[in-house]
This record gives C-alpha cells, sequence and structure tokens, in this order.
C-alpha cells in the first residue's frame, strides 16, 4: 500500500477552445484564480509562471490540519496534457501528481478530466486521508473546475496578484 498512489478524479465540459484552456492552465498562476477558496499563501517558484518548471507552493484549508504543499509543472504535449508533480504534508513526504487531460467536446468545447494522486508516506499521513480529507479535496477540486470553467467561458479572469517565493 505504501507505494501506490491513492487518486481522486473529477471532470467538466467547458465552453471554451481546448487551446484556450490548455493556455490558461499552463501558467500556474492562474491556478490561484480558480482554487483560492480551499489554497491560501500561494507563491509562485519562478518569475516565469508558464512552460516546464514553472512552479508554486500554497496551504491547503483542510479543517482537520492544514496541509503545506508545492508543484512543478512537469509534463506539457500541447493541447491535450498537463502534469504537475509536487510534494505535500510534513516536510514534503507525500508525494503528489495532478493531471489535466483536455478533451474535445461538441462545438468548441473542452472536456477538462483531472485527477489528484498522492501516495502517502505512512499510516499518519494514511489516517489523515481516510479522516475525510479525501471527499473534503474532492468538493473543493469540482467546485474549482466550475469557478475555472466560469473564467473561461464568461473571459472574467480577475488576475489575481500572485508573488513569487521570497528568497
Amino acid at each position: 500500500m505504501r507505494d501506490r498512489m491513492r487518486s481522486i478524479a473529477v471532470s467538466r465540459t467547458i465552453d471554451a477552445p481546448r487551446e484556450r484552456v490548455f493556455e490558461y492552465l499552463s501558467n500556474v498562476a492562474n491556478h490561484a484564480e480558480f482554487s483560492d477558496h480551499y489554497l491560501r499563501d500561494f507563491r509562485l517558484g519562478r518569475l516565469d509562471s508558464t512552460g516546464l518548471g514553472a512552479s508554486a507552493s500554497w496551504h491547503m484549508d483542510f479543517p482537520l490540519a492544514g496541509v503545506w504543499g508545492d508543484a512543478a509543472i512537469t509534463e506539457l504535449d500541447p493541447p491535450h496534457l498537463i502534469v504537475l508533480e509536487g510534494r505535500s504534508g510534513r516536510i514534503g513526504r507525500i508525494a503528489t501528481r495532478a493531471e489535466y487531460r483536455l478533451i474535445p467536446a461538441d462545438h468548441e468545447m473542452t472536456r477538462v478530466e483531472y485527477r489528484f494522486e498522492t501516495r502517502p508516506h505512512n499510516a499518519v499521513d494514511r489516517l489523515k486521508e481516510s479522516l475525510g480529507m479525501r471527499g473534503w479535496l474532492r468538493r473543493k477540486l469540482r467546485r474549482a473546475l466550475g469557478r475555472m470553467a466560469q473564467v473561461l467561458e464568461d473571459g472574467t479572469a480577475t488576475a489575481h496578484a500572485v508573488r513569487p517565493a521570497a528568497g
């Protein structure tokens, strides 16, 4: 069980062309715009927030115990796939992987399939996940995709100010 990734999958059809959705998601600074209802203190890892190696860190507001995390874009396959990999939890001991698959749908629409995977390092981390974190996170991810859809469909980007991390 230790080496098995545990995944959460959500999806949403967005009334926007796949290329525009891909461009939006390829910029990690935009992720703060649709995820700020559960991620706080969102910081960029470098000034250039687009493309391979672009990264961010954040604090996830899980009610029983907040979790720090980070991720970097490790794979881009335009306009089909964006993969982010990182670490979360105490001293970064939980490996994470997030994957956006963009599938063409009817009339210039895009089906976004999002999968978030974790690999808990020990029994304490697995227990925390089993105490509701996975269900809580699934609800937050569904809402995030809905918020992303609204931004892309309405063209109402709020242009959140995301700062690079100090250091």
